[in-house]
């Protein structure tokens, strides 16, 4: 992700940089799409909902929560409320990468912050931070996002179509994959004591509300986690 820019970088040429910058993070992701079309199939959203909820969502681990919750047959207003505060990491991403798009129409705001996930951030918040004068780097993020976007609602409709013939999905251990996945996405970004702080307190309060219903222990570790890192970022700050 530390690829040299020119200063004569085009639109064009950041946005098949963005393409490649994520392409590792996007065959990542294929089975957990794949999975998430078999499942939600499985727990009774229609194909029409399964697709639209890929496509307005975009969301993966949101989206896998929410059809849990239904499955399970929880109240709608919870499982918004739900999907709502595990999405909120995606505010501190947003307000990471306001500094670089200050400039840009709100168009552009609106698209940008519609495709932000998690992998396309990691990628766009580095080659946003890279030195180079570049006047073209929301172009980087747009690539990244537009191939994550595509990718997630092609594995959709995959484990829609043909999600059936692949047994015990569920049971495949890709919990763990996905987990290190995100591991090793946040690891680079252990940089200094509030970011460490706030990952070893949201990682602790994941494992003691493991076992919490409603994934209520996702939603108390995410809030430990943001908490954590900006008391401790003013503490530290301040002495």
């Amino acid at each position: 992700m530390n690829s040299s820019h020119p200063l004569s970088a085009s639109p064009r040429s950041e946005f098949l940089s963005g393409c490649r910058g994520i392409f590792p993070l996007v065959v990542g992701a294929i089975p957990f799409g794949i999975i998430y079309g078999t499942l939600a199939a499985a727990s009774g959203l229609s194909f029409v909902g399964t697709l639209a909820m890929s496509a307005a969502v975009f969301a993966g681990s949101s989206q896998f929560i929410a059809i849990g919750l239904l499955a399970s047959g929880t109240a709608v207003p919870l499982i918004i409320l739900t999907t709502f505060f595990v999405n909120l990491r995606h505010l501190l991403y947003s307000v990471s990468i306001v500094p670089h798009v200050h400039h840009l129409s709100q168009f552009w705001k609106l698209l940008l912050g519609f495709w932000l996930t998690d992998e396309a951030f990691v990628v766009a918040i580095d080659r946003y931070n890279q030195t180079d004068s570049s006047p073209d780097k929301h172009w980087y993020q747009m690539g990244a996002s537009i191939l994550m976007y595509l990718n997630w609602l092609l594995c959709t409709f995959i484990g829609l179509t043909i999600g059936h013939r692949m047994t015990n999905a569920a049971e495949w251990g890709l919990d763990f994959a996905m987990a290190a996945t995100f591991i090793g996405m946040i690891i680079p970004y252990l940089k200094n004591q509030p970011m460490i702080l706030s990952v070893l307190a949201a990682g602790i309060m994941a494992l003691l509300t493991h076992h919490f219903p409603h994934q209520l222990g996702l939603i108390l570790s995410t809030l430990t986690g943001i908490l954590v890192g900006t008391l401790s970022e003013r503490f530290i700050t301040r002495t």
